[in-house]
C-alpha cells in the first residue's frame, strides 16, 4: 500500500475529552472517528489492527476445540424474562420495540440466547461437551462512555459458552479456556495476569479476569513479579497439564484492589518482588453451573435417563478494547511500537522526497515489489514531506520496522531500523531475511 493512497486522516488536533494515550493516538493517526457518544467508525488503519487481533483470538479458540458460530445483535426480550435478567440488568441494556410492538433489545451479552439455541438442539449427554463461540458487536449503554474504545457503548467482542454434564467436566472446559486466554494474550505481545475475580451480573462461583499492566488502567494491581516468569511453553492441551497451569498461576499472589489486603501482600510476597501498579482488564471467564440452564430449561438426558440441567460457563475477550489496550501497553515517550503480530503493516519504506526524489522513489518501489513477493505487508511512504516530519509521523503510526532511503543509504546498503533501536546498514536480501524471520 502506498501512503498517498491510504485513507489515513492524520490530525494534530485532539478533542479535549481524549484523556488517555490510546484515545489520543487512535484519533491522531486516523484509526477511528467518533460517530456519537461512545460509538466509533473504525477506519482502515484501526480496522486492520482489530482484524489481526480477531484472527489470533479465533485461532486460539479453534485450537481448544471451540466451534465458531454467529448470533444476531438484536434479541427478543422473552428469553431474558425467562432467565429473570430483563429487569435486573439495568439501564445499560438498550431496549427497543419493533413495528409490531414486540419488545427487543440490542444484546449486551448472549447467555440467554445461546442457552435457547442449546435447549432446542441437543438433548443427550452423548453430545457433550460443547464449546461454542462467536465474535460479534455488543452494545451496553454506558452512562459516561469515555477513554475511546476502552470504555465505549458499542464494542466488538468474542464470547464463548461451554456446556457440560457435571461440575467436574465443566471445570475441564474452564481450564481449556484459561489456557487459550494465556496463549492468546501472549501472541498479542501482552503480558496478562489471571486474577480471581467477582462474577458480577453474569453470576456463578468461579471467575478469573485477565489484566495487562498499564499506567492508565482502571484497576489497582498488586502482584508478585514471579507471575511473569512462568514458562508458558511447559503447558500442553492435556487435562493434567491444564490443571497444573491453573495451579501454577493461582499459587502466585496477584489481586486487584477489590481483594487486596496489605497484610496478605506483605506475608506472601517478598518486598523486592512486589508490584504495585495499574492494569486494564482484557478478558474475563466465568463458570456459573446451571444459573441459566435451570430457568431456561436447558436440560439433557444423563447416563441414567434422568433429565438434568446442563452446566455452563461463559468467556469474553474485548477484541476492539484490545486495540486500545495494546496502545496503552506499548506507547512510550511519544513512540508507538505495535507488537509484530498485530501491526497494521510489517514494515514501512520511508523515502526522501528531496532533490533525488525520482531516484529514491524508483528504488523504494523496487524494494516494495521485492518485499511483497515474500508476502511481507509493506507500506510505502511516497508523500512529499520532509524526513523529520515523516519520522515523527511513523513514530505515532507504530509500524515496528522501517526501511529508510535517505542520506545514509549508499549503493546496495540500505538503512534498516527497528523502532526503539539503532539503525543498521543492510542489503535487500538481509532485510528480507530479517523480516521473514521475525
Amino acid at each position: 500500500m502506498y501512503l498517498s493512497k491510504l485513507f489515513i486522516p492524520i490530525t494534530k488536533d485532539v478533542p479535549s475529552e481524549a484523556k488517555i494515550k490510546s484515545h489520543q493516538l487512535m484519533i491522531r493517526t486516523g484509526m477511528i472517528k467518533q460517530s456519537s457518544a461512545g460509538i466509533y467508525s473504525w477506519l482502515p488503519l484501526g480496522f486492520k489492527v482489530m482484524k489481526k487481533i480477531e484472527q489470533i483470538v479465533r485461532e486460539e479458540q479453534n485450537l481448544i476445540g471451540a466451534q465458531e458460530m454467529l448470533m444476531p445483535t438484536i434479541q427478543s426480550s422473552e428469553i431474558w424474562k425467562e432467565s429473570g435478567r430483563y429487569d435486573d440488568y439495568g439501564e445499560e441494556m438498550l431496549r427497543i420495540k419493533d413495528r409490531q410492538g414486540r419488545e427487543m433489545l440490542y444484546g449486551p451479552t448472549n447467555e440467554e440466547l445461546i442457552t435457547d439455541i442449546f435447549r432446542s438442539s441437543l438433548k443427550s449427554y452423548k453430545s457433550l461437551p460443547q464449546i461454542l463461540y462467536h465474535i460479534q458487536w455488543k452494545f451496553r449503554d454506558e452512562m459516561r462512555p469515555r477513554f475511546g474504545v476502552m470504555r465505549c457503548r458499542e464494542f466488538f467482542m468474542k464470547d464463548a459458552y461451554s456446556f457440560d454434564l457435571s461440575d467436574a467436566e465443566a471445570k475441564k472446559s474452564y481450564n481449556k479456556m484459561f489456557y487459550s486466554y494465556i496463549r492468546t494474550f501472549n501472541r498479542l505481545g501482552l503480558k496478562a495476569i489471571p486474577m480471581a475475580a467477582d462474577t458480577g451480573p453474569i453470576g456463578g462461583d468461579l471467575s478469573h479476569e485477565f489484566i495487562i499492566l498499564a499506567e492508565t488502567g482502571e484497576s489497582q494491581i498488586f502482584a508478585d513479579k514471579q507471575i511473569f516468569e512462568i514458562d508458558l511453553n511447559q503447558y500442553e492441551l492435556t487435562e493434567q497439564s491444564l490443571n497444573k497451569m491453573r495451579r501454577d498461576f493461582s499459587s502466585i499472589y496477584a489481586v486487584t484492589d477489590e481483594k487486596f489486603k496489605e497484610e496478605d501482600f506483605a506475608k506472601n510476597v517478598k518486598k523486592e518482588n512486589q508490584i504495585r501498579t495499574k492494569g486494564i482488564e482484557v478478558g474475563h471467564i466465568f463458570y456459573f453451573g446451571d444459573k441459566y440452564s435451570k430457568p431456561l430449561n436447558g436440560l439433557i438426558d444423563s447416563h441414567g435417563g434422568k433429565k438434568v440441567a446442563v452446566k455452563m460457563g461463559s468467556y469474553g475477550i474485548g477484541v476492539s478494547r484490545l486495540v486500545g489496550a495494546a496502545i496503552e501497553a506499548n506507547y512510550k515517550n511519544d513512540v508507538m511500537k505495535w507488537p509484530k503480530s498485530i501491526s497494521p503493516f510489517d514494515v514501512v519504506i520511508i523515502t526522501s522526497m528531496g532533490k533525488n526524489s525520482n531516484e529514491n522513489l524508483k528504488k523504494a518501489e523496487k524494494i516494495y515489489k521485492e518485499l511483497k513477493k515474500q508476502n511481507i505487508d509493506v507500506l510505502l511512504d511516497d508523500v512529499d514531506e520532509n524526513m523529520s516530519n515523516k519520522f515523527k509521523k511513523h513514530d505515532l503510526i507504530g509500524i515496528p520496522y522501517q526501511v529508510i532511503l535517505g542520506s545514509k543509504s549508499d549503493g546496495d546498503k540500505i538503512e534498516f531500523k527497528e523502532l526503539n533501536f539503532e539503525s543498521e546498514m543492510l542489503n535487500l536480501e538481509s532485510i528480507k531475511s530479517k523480516l521473514k524471520k521475525d
